[in-house]
């Protein structure tokens, strides 16, 4: 019976993968005693592997509280009004949205639902997420590198520090990873039987990561289409109208929640939060588009040239920004060696032919770290260390199959001398940033450097000489690879983060803290808890379709929390956004639809002039007598003083 190459032993020569379909179990047996020709430790690895990323990612969850209050007012909102969880709306009467598609608040706000709104049940889906992230990964590098390959991926993936600092938390970087990780799925079946439906369903997956983070779910597109067209078994002509399909699959899956949102009725939808003009197409190809890259058409600034390193906005521009003293703790320890790995694995693979899979995976998974890199190293809008995170699978798969690709041509010096430099970038660099940090626990700078100098003599060994040397070499070059990603992502699990730019790793490794807001520029909510929950109380009695109103999202969202009412944020996240007008205020005011206005909020007259959020502040305080409440101002909208 012929198998694929995951089913041979994990130490077996590198060969052309085998494309015939093999025989498997039936479910429940599959589940237990794995594929066909797994060596017995297979399975039991898998288990664990998930079974500690489980752990990593669930313990202690509830730690962080409502971590974004941002998004947990719109998980909240979501879990009181079906409209407001279909628009991803920041309050249940739907008055505007969060900055971004809703398919990440979908499935925090269905959790809400079924379970009742806390902490709980927003993360878990977060950290659910980031376990079939390992484990997809763990799956779509085993089939063509095979189950050891396929464990360090999903280890590497698992510890990277972004991974556990974003499954943990409720951000959409932690659905846009597992839906990225899925399309990657995907296409490894795709390319691996020229499979339409396989194709069609990556398709599919990107169009939601669109609904979960917009342009961002597009950056592997053009990689996922340049693998599939070099290497799937298939006619040019074949290859090409089925990518086709799958672009019609994209473009489905991604536009019919944006069609629908530009189809419903203006009056009745709420304002598309960051937009200029209240619509989806503007938010797509200016705040969470173009803008990005550009700084210009409302992506704000803060990743320019001008950015010091280390900034919440990720560093200066530049090669150099993804190693800097944010991002690097971030994502880069197992970067150097991923890059090594992919120029020495495709080098070995130089005179394969087109359809081998080997190359295929190193296209597609080192293509995905290559593009994904270069945008977050150059792009000159707005850029938070975390959004590396969508790196990681790209970075840890490339590893684990430029290594494997390496380790079966050790009987050379290229493949011994390669993956001495693969183990030696890993190593050394991690010795870098464990440095960054000297004080925190030095004993691990110095073990690490010292597994790595072992594995980098032990590998260069030839194999006649010592055979078991080099076995004990890689498992040592591994662990010095893991050991420091695995010390930081521990500590950023038992940290509890919360406010717009959590950081990864130990408090004394970032910046942290509280600072600007999803892609809004830095600065405090001036609406602090303590405050909130003194108002909270008034607001819960207002018997309005607004409690009250505030400049900001992130002052609302707090108030939102802390009373379980829906608050207006005037302006969006900074204050810029023009919904409302004043003319609207008024409108809503004599309606009675706002019972108060609570002043100090976040954000501002706008940028280029486009709040509205000062003459409504101006017109309040003209109108209506202040009271002091908690130690915020607040007025009462149904007692004019004239």
């Amino acid at each position: 019976m012929a198998t694929t190459v995951a089913d041979r032993s994990a130490l077996a020569p590198a060969t052309e993968p085998d494309r015939t379909r093999p025989r498997r179990p039936g479910r429940a047996a599959g589940l237990i005693r794995g594929r066909p020709g797994d060596p017995g430790w297979v399975r039991p690895a898998v288990l664990v592997l998930l079974a500690a990323t489980a752990l990593l990612y669930l313990w202690d969850l509830g730690a962080s509280g409502t971590a974004n209050s941002f998004y947990a007012a719109a998980v909240q909102a979501g879990s009181q009004s079906w409209k407001a969880w279909f628009f991803g709306s920041l309050d249940p009467a739907s008055f505007i949205t969060v900055d971004k598609p809703p398919a990440a608040l979908w499935l925090m706000g269905l959790s809400a639902r079924v379970f009742g709104f806390n902490a709980w049940s927003m993360l878990v889906p977060q950290a659910l997420a980031g376990v079939a992230s390992v484990g997809l990964l763990y799956a779509a590098v085993r089939r063509w590198s095979g189950p050891a390959a396929g464990l360090v991926a999903g280890a590497a993936l698992a510890l990277t520090p972004a991974a556990a600092l974003m499954f943990r938390f409720n951000n959409p970087d932690a659905l846009l990873t597992l839906l990225l990780v899925a399309g990657g799925y995907c296409m490894v079946r795709a390319i691996e039987w020229a499979g339409t439906r396989w194709l069609l369903l990556a398709g599919a997956a990107l169009g939601f990561a669109f609904l979960t983070k917009m342009l961002q779910g597009f950056l592997v597109l053009p990689v996922f289409a340049l693998a599939y067209l070099v290497a799937a078994p298939a006619t040019l002509r074949r290859r090409i109208w089925q990518l086709l399909a799958a672009g019609v699959s994209v473009v489905v899956s991604a536009g019919w929640w944006v069609a629908i949102v530009q189809l419903w009725p203006a009056a009745s939808r709420p304002y598309i939060g960051g937009s200029t003009d209240g619509t989806v197409w503007d938010l797509v190809w200016g705040y969470n588009g173009l803008g990005r890259l550009t700084g210009n058409g409302g992506g704000g600034a803060g990743g320019g040239s001008g950015a010091a390193a280390g900034s919440s906005f990720g560093g200066a521009t530049g090669l150099t920004r993804l190693l800097g003293s944010e991002m690097g703790i971030e994502v880069s320890w197992l970067l150097p060696a991923a890059v090594v790995a992919l120029a020495a694995g495709l080098w070995t693979r130089r005179r394969a032919p087109r359809t081998d899979l080997v190359r295929a995976a190193l296209l597609l998974w080192g293509g995905w770290m290559l593009i994904t890199g270069l945008v977050f190293s150059y792009m000159q809008g707005i850029v938070h260390p975390y959004y590396t995170v969508a790196l990681a699978p790209g970075v840890a798969a490339t590893v684990a199959i430029g290594g494997r690709e390496l380790w079966h041509h050790r009987h050379s010096w290229t493949g011994r001398v390669g993956l001495a430099a693969v183990v030696g970038a890993a190593g050394g660099w991690g010795v870098v940033l464990l440095g960054r940090t000297a004080g925190w626990h030095p004993e691990l700078r110095y073990a690490v450097a010292v597994l790595t100098a072992l594995a980098v003599v032990g590998l260069v060994v030839p194999p006649a000489a010592a055979r078991r040397v080099g076995v004990a070499a890689l498992v040592a070059g591994v662990l010095a690879g893991l050991t420091g990603p695995a010390a930081y992502a521990v500590a950023t699990a038992a940290t509890p983060h919360s406010g717009s730019i959590p950081s990864a790793g130990p408090a004394s490794a970032g910046a942290g803290g509280f600072g600007g807001g999803m892609g809004g520029p830095g600065g405090t909510s001036s609406t602090s808890a303590s405050t909130a929950g003194s108002v909270a109380a008034l607001l819960a009695s207002a018997g309005t379709t607004w409690s009250a109103a505030t400049v900001g999202s992130q002052s609302a969202a707090e108030l939102e929390l802390a009373s379980g009412t829906a608050v207006m944020a005037i302006g969006g996240w900074s204050g810029s956004d023009a919904a409302p007008t004043l003319a609207q205020f008024q409108q809503y005011v004599t309606a009675g639809k706002i019972h108060y206005y609570v002043s100090g909020g976040g954000g501002g007259g706008g940028a280029g002039g486009r709040g509205t959020s000062s003459a409504i502040s101006t017109w309040v305080a003209a109108h209506y007598t202040a009271t002091t409440v908690g130690n915020q101002t607040v007025y009462d909208l149904t007692k004019a003083t004239s």
